[in-house]
């Protein structure tokens, strides 16, 4: 745009600065782009007007300001000499009432149907906080509960070409199951997915990752952890133990870097409590980190299985699962100082677990023929961190007795605890 044309200063976003497209006024009276202001509510997840600050009474409610929008419409016709587009007449986004009729129509042609839904949310972020005012939640969940568990049955690992009618049945769950993901849910959606049928939702998802396609599979995973982040804790206490096996099957099969993160996340997010850490541990999570931390070179996918591994080591089966490993205390004493203070911290507490709890004999002398001793010593002389130097130095004093004869143990540790001498 030509700098030397002066632009009416109503015409600009006041978020964005630039000359608005599509402009919308909300409770407040300021008017905005519609794509600024969506941005500012929806993906930034604002609430209050960012003019005024205050808040939105329905911050989905975008009235369009026809009458601005001519305005600037004719504004650049005036200025087409000057290089300037006429900006085109906006599609009016969806109402809730045509979502509602077209979720009513959908049992004539459910394919259909999702196919023009996810058109819809394509569109914009009000046309999907509209599908989900709607009732698109609902709908979505139950297509994804009744085709799977219609086909947990009926399947019987069937090829899905082979014309039974599991390849449509199966199309529409991956349909409705990317659609939810596309919807960006808010809080209040993700928590009626929880509660749905007695939150039997859930448990579709687990047939979704245990027989479901590679795309389908990664959506279950994206969608439980985003659940599992607005889930109140007695939900998380009932979790089956199936949900923690499929969890550990998609993060051992490594379909792809986003899916591994999210299960990371979503089973951190499962384990704060001693019942589920024993699941996870059962559903075999402590081997498959282990094998993945031998290979890893990223730090923040080697933060957050450290992270989890050492919430996992706070219970007695933990332990064991990682002492019964060839590679669990090596790798473990491996990766501290080589990839992070967080994680030199949660290296650091999954051996101060095992020394004062789970260390036998057989298993000091391990710690020192694997390198672990001089490794604390190490964290001791270098930049780790303060909470990895505290952890390392009371593992030392522990296993002062057994170690004393070790050349990498400091004088001055061994003479501030004559007793071990």
């Amino acid at each position: 745009m030509d700098n030397e044309i002066d632009v009416p200063s109503f015409f600009v976003c006041p978020i964005s600065l630039e000359i608005m497209k599509d402009p919308v006024t909300v409770s407040t009276g300021i008017t905005y782009d519609r794509e600024s202001i969506e941005t500012w509510l929806f993906s930034k997840k604002n609430t209050t007007c960012p003019v005024t600050k205050q808040p939105l009474m329905d911050y989905t409610d975008l009235t369009p300001n026809h009458t601005l929008r001519r305005l600037i419409q004719a504004w650049c016709t005036m200025n087409a000499s000057h290089g300037i587009e006429r900006i085109p007449t906006p599609k009016p986004p969806v109402n809730r009432t045509q979502i509602t009729k077209l979720l009513k129509d959908a049992s004539h042609s459910p394919l259909v149907c999702l196919r023009r839904l996810k058109s819809i949310a394509s569109g914009s972020e009000t046309n999907k906080r509209c599908m989900e005012a709607a009732g698109a939640v609902e709908f979505l969940a139950s297509i994804v509960m009744n085709n799977n568990s219609n086909s947990n049955d009926s399947s019987n690992g069937a090829d899905p070409s082979d014309g039974s009618g599991f390849e449509l049945k199966t199309t529409a769950s991956d349909e409705a199951l990317s659609l939810l993901h596309t919807l960006d849910l808010t809080e209040q959606g993700l928590k009626t997915l929880l509660g749905f049928r007695n939150g039997d939702f859930i448990e579709s998802l687990t047939r979704v990752m245990q027989k479901g396609f590679f795309e389908s599979r990664a959506y279950a995973v994206f969608l439980l952890k985003s659940m599992s982040e607005v889930a109140d804790p007695v939900q998380l206490l009932h979790l089956r133990q199936e949900i923690f096996v499929e969890l550990v099957q998609v993060l051992r099969d490594q379909i792809s870097t986003k899916t591994s993160k999210d299960i990371l996340q979503t089973l951190i997010q499962f384990s704060p409590w001693g019942r589920n850490r024993v699941k996870a541990v059962e559903a075999g999570a402590v081997p498959v980190l282990i094998e993945l931390l031998l290979d890893c070179k990223d730090r923040k996918p080697c933060e957050m299985m450290l992270v989890l591994l050492e919430i996992l080591c706070q219970c007695a089966e933990g332990r064991a699962e990682l002492l019964s490993h060839g590679a669990g205390l090596a790798i473990v004493s491996k990766k501290i100082l080589r990839v992070s203070t967080l994680a030199n911290d949660r290296a650091v507490r999954i051996l101060l677990s095992v020394s004062k709890f789970s260390a036998t004999p057989h298993v000091v002398q391990e710690m020192l023929k694997l390198g672990v001793a001089a490794k604390l010593c190490l964290v001791l002389q270098v930049d780790s961190g303060n909470k990895a130097k505290e952890k390392a130095r009371e593992i030392l004093k522990l296993h002062a007795r057994a170690w004393k004869n070790t050349p990498c143990i400091p004088n001055n540790l061994l003479s501030s605890y004559p007793a071990y001498a």
